[in-house]
C-alpha cells in the first residue's frame, strides 16, 4: 500500500492531467469514428469527426443528466446519439423537430406539407458507388441545404414514409445515404436526452480503400450544406 501511494505521489501531475482530458472529452468536446456508409457524401467512412458536446447541454461527466440546457436540435443538425433502440452511438441528420410533419415520397421530403426541391450534383471518391452505383442530389427545404445518396439499383424498403408527426421531446432522425441508413424510419423517434452533441467539421479521414491512408482533402473539412444550388428543381 505504502509503495502505491508513493507511485501515486510521483504521479499525481500525470493522473490529474489524465482526469481533466476524461471530463473535457466526455462533456465538452470529443471525436466519433464514422465505420458505415449511412451519412454518405456528408460523412465518410473512415472519417473521425468533431463533437461538440456543448452545442445543447452542459452535462455532468460521464452522464447523460444536464446540468445547464443551452439550446435545443435544429433542421439540419448533424447530431451524435447514444441510441437505446440501436444499443449503438449514431450519427444522424435532424429532419423533423418536435411538432413537425414528416414524410417521404419515393424519397421525396416532405415537411409540414412542403416538399423539399431537388437539384442533380455529381459526387466523386464515395467507397459504396463500387458495388451499389448512385445518384447525389442537393435537398433543399427552408435554409437546409445538404447532399442526399439515392441508389439506383438497390432502392430502401422506405422510400415511401408516413406521414408522422414528431412527438414532444423527441426528434425524427435520417442519414443522408437514404437508401442504406438504420434511422426513424426503423427504430422510431430519439429521445431529446439520448442526443449528446453536434458535428460540424471532420477531424482526419482515413481511406479504407487505400490501406488507410490519410485523405488530406478532408482534413477539417465541413459538414454543413453545400452552396445553394443554380437551379432547383422539384420533385
Amino acid at each position: 500500500m505504502r509503495a502505491l501511494l508513493q507511485c501515486l505521489d510521483r504521479n499525481k501531475g500525470f493522473i490529474a492531467f489524465m482526469l481533466c482530458l476524461v471530463m473535457f472529452r466526455s462533456a465538452l468536446a470529443d471525436w466519433s469514428v464514422v465505420p458505415t456508409g449511412s451519412m454518405q457524401p456528408t460523412i465518410q467512412i473512415g472519417d473521425r469527426i468533431l463533437v461538440d458536446k456543448a452545442a445543447y447541454d452542459i452535462r455532468l461527466p460521464l452522464t447523460h443528466i444536464s446540468l445547464v440546457h443551452l439550446a435545443d436540435p435544429q433542421r439540419g443538425d448533424i447530431v451524435v446519439l447514444d441510441s437505446h433502440a440501436a444499443d449503438e452511438r449514431l450519427v444522424k441528420r435532424v429532419i423533423g423537430v418536435p411538432g413537425d410533419v414528416i414524410a417521404l415520397r419515393d424519397n421525396a421530403l416532405y415537411v409540414n406539407g412542403v416538399a423539399a426541391t431537388y437539384s442533380p450534383t455529381r459526387v466523386t471518391g464515395i467507397h459504396d458507388d463500387q458495388l451499389d452505383p448512385a445518384r447525389y442530389e442537393v435537398e433543399s427545404l427552408g435554409n437546409v441545404r445538404h447532399l442526399v445518396r439515392l441508389s439506383l439499383y438497390r432502392p430502401g424498403e422506405m422510400r415511401n414514409f408516413g406521414p408522422v408527426i414528431v412527438p414532444a421531446g423527441q426528434y425524427l432522425l435520417m442519414g443522408d445515404n437514404r437508401d442504406n441508413s438504420m434511422d426513424s424510419r426503423y427504430l422510431g423517434f430519439f429521445p431529446r436526452r439520448e442526443i449528446v452533441g453536434r458535428s460540424r467539421y471532420v477531424a482526419l479521414s482515413l481511406d479504407p480503400s487505400n490501406d488507410y491512408l490519410p485523405r488530406k482533402q478532408r482534413f477539417g473539412a465541413p459538414l454543413d450544406g453545400p452552396p445553394a444550388p443554380p437551379h432547383p428543381q422539384a420533385r
